[in-house]
């Protein structure tokens, strides 16, 4: 037997009791009595007072006097210290503490594959099945009633190294966005298959839509392609490999035959110059990771970046405001820099469009999200490991409706305030209605997502838009040695043959020899993990 072959049979035969999620999400008042204060006291509350390091999906940095986290300490007797990593450099900041050898307390993994890497470290501690259910029951029981073919999700070798982060409105596939104004200018209409694609992606490059008489726009850039390769029943450009199905088994999408095709349509666009010259290096150019600023800025016309609620326009919906009033929904987000830069600009959202075959879809994240875990240190510590999972719990899934509206939006009075008896829906007090991410700022949103649907105005709203139709999501449910081990420089090795071939530099015939390269890789072992 090759040495290869040995290594991969080891590798899979070693994996056989892994079972684990792949992906690839958020003073001075007295907060009411809660279904908190009748938890069963912490191991050792009173005699010892915690020092718990902690980590969470932040836009903007915790401010050392956040008032919720204030709260949070005062009612479980600790001190939280809050690891603020910027989100869109979260493992590379996170990488850097534990080669500092700091591990979090409270351990946020942000990419679910990467479970096993931290495993492997030995900076998780495994979480006792009944430790769970004892201190963090809410977690558990949302997770079993709502979300129960993912409950095993984090265990390794039959123990719990992660909890698993489940988000409900992944239900819902990423957007198409047009520009409406230079279809309505240019007496078009949405796409619906690829040539009526096509036909609009030259005339937003060629037939001047924002009218200032230069040949400045595109139709597309680097995401819009995605809705490109989805229209051949694949995903290519994604911060991971997409898996998909053919034959009832996996296969890497990105060498698909049929890719071929697709990338002979966008070889031709980028030598028509209908595709954007700078699609390389992306169309966020910094800041917030969601925002298509070649979008934004007017350079392309069509785009399928950031989620639903990054593309709110004006008025989709009624929400109320500070004075208790239902009111039209603001422009959000790459809308609201949009209109910002040109007040006459609007969106329309489109279906995908349909390929050569009938297939459609856009990219769709896996309703499991991330893990949220416990540093292998927090486990040496008596009652440590207990304290933080009844934190969690009660900052993550109260089951007391004022409790868990104050862990989400702050001090009831003060940020925020039911909009009726009813208790459904929730009124943001000014200045906060209008303060982004002020959330983070206060110390609100300390806790993990659990598997039940929002019923707030903006997700009724996203029901209605026939996202939850043509979602194309990764086939691989399962995060592999190999594919941890060799991912990465696959992920590289991909995004190059396409480039080289899209913008010419490669000829469409260098696929081939981009898959077999692919495979020589570390691809044949993957692959085989993955079905095995």
């Amino acid at each position: 037997m090759a040495k290869k072959e040995l290594r991969c049979n080891m590798i899979i035969y070693l994996i056989g009791t892994v079972l684990l999620g792949i992906v690839s999400g958020c003073a001075g008042t007295t907060l009411s009595p809660s279904a908190a204060e009748t938890l069963q006291a912490p191991t050792a509350s009173g005699a010892t007072r915690y020092d718990i390091s902690w980590t969470m999906h932040q836009n903007l940095p915790v401010s050392e006097d956040a008032e919720m986290v204030r709260y949070v300490e005062q009612k479980f007797n600790v001190n939280l210290d809050f690891w603020n990593l910027e989100n869109n450099k979260y493992e590379a900041l996170l990488d850097i503490k534990l080669a500092q050898g700091s591990i979090p307390d409270l351990f946020r993994i942000r990419q679910p594959q990467d479970i096993l890497k931290y495993q492997q470290q030995g900076v998780l501690a495994d979480i006792p099945e009944e430790m769970l259910d004892k201190y963090a029951p809410n977690i558990m029981k949302a997770i079993k009633e709502n979300a129960p073919d993912y409950q095993d999700y984090g265990k390794i070798n039959g123990k719990y190294y992660g909890i698993p982060v489940i988000n409900p409105t992944n239900i819902y596939r990423i957007p198409i966005v047009y520009r409406k104004d230079w279809l309505d200018k240019l007496g078009l209409t949405v796409p619906e298959t690829l040539s009526d694609f096509e036909k609009v992606i030259y005339a937003f490059t060629n037939e001047d839509p924002d009218g200032n008489g230069k040949k400045d726009t595109y139709g597309l850039s680097s995401e819009g392609m995605n809705v490109v390769f989805g229209a051949f029943g694949q995903i290519v450009f994604a911060d991971q490999l997409y898996f998909g199905v053919k034959e009832k088994e996996l296969v890497i999408g990105a060498l698909q035959p049929e890719m071929k095709e697709a990338l002979q349509y966008l070889s031709k666009w980028y030598r028509d110059g209908v595709i954007d010259p700078e699609f390389i290096t992306g169309e966020n150019k910094g800041g917030y990771k969601h925002l298509s600023h070649s979008f934004i800025n007017g350079t392309i016309g069509m785009t399928s970046m950031g989620n639903y609620y990054h593309w709110i326009q004006e008025g989709d919906y009624l929400i109320w405001n500070s004075n208790g009033e239902e009111t039209p929904v603001e422009a959000a987000f790459n809308v609201k820099e949009l209109t910002a830069i040109n007040q006459h600009a609007q969106i329309v959202f489109g279906q995908p469009f349909s390929g050569p075959d009938g297939k459609r879809g856009s990219k769709a994240y896996d309703m499991l999200m991330s893990f949220t875990a416990i540093g292998a240190d927090a486990a040496k510590e008596p009652g440590k490991m207990e304290m933080i999972l009844q934190i969690l719990d009660y900052v993550s899934a109260n089951p007391d409706q004022d409790e868990a509206a104050s862990m989400k939006y702050g001090v009831q009075g003060t940020h925020w305030q039911w909009a009726n008896a009813s208790r459904e829906d929730v009124i943001l007090v000014s200045p906060y209605d209008k303060t982004f991410s002020y959330q983070n700022t206060i110390g609100t949103g300390l806790g993990m997502t659990v598997p039940l649907m929002p019923t707030e105005p903006r997700e009724k709203w996203a029901a209605t838009l026939g996202l939850d139709q043509d979602g194309i999501y990764n086939a691989l449910e399962v995060a592999t040695p190999s594919l941890i081990q060799s991912g990465p420089e696959l992920i590289k090795l991909k995004n190059k043959a396409y480039i080289s071939i899209i913008t010419g530099d490669k000829p469409l015939e260098y696929f081939d020899e981009f898959v077999k390269d692919f495979m020589a890789a570390g691809g044949t072992c993957v692959l085989q993990e993955a079905n095995d």
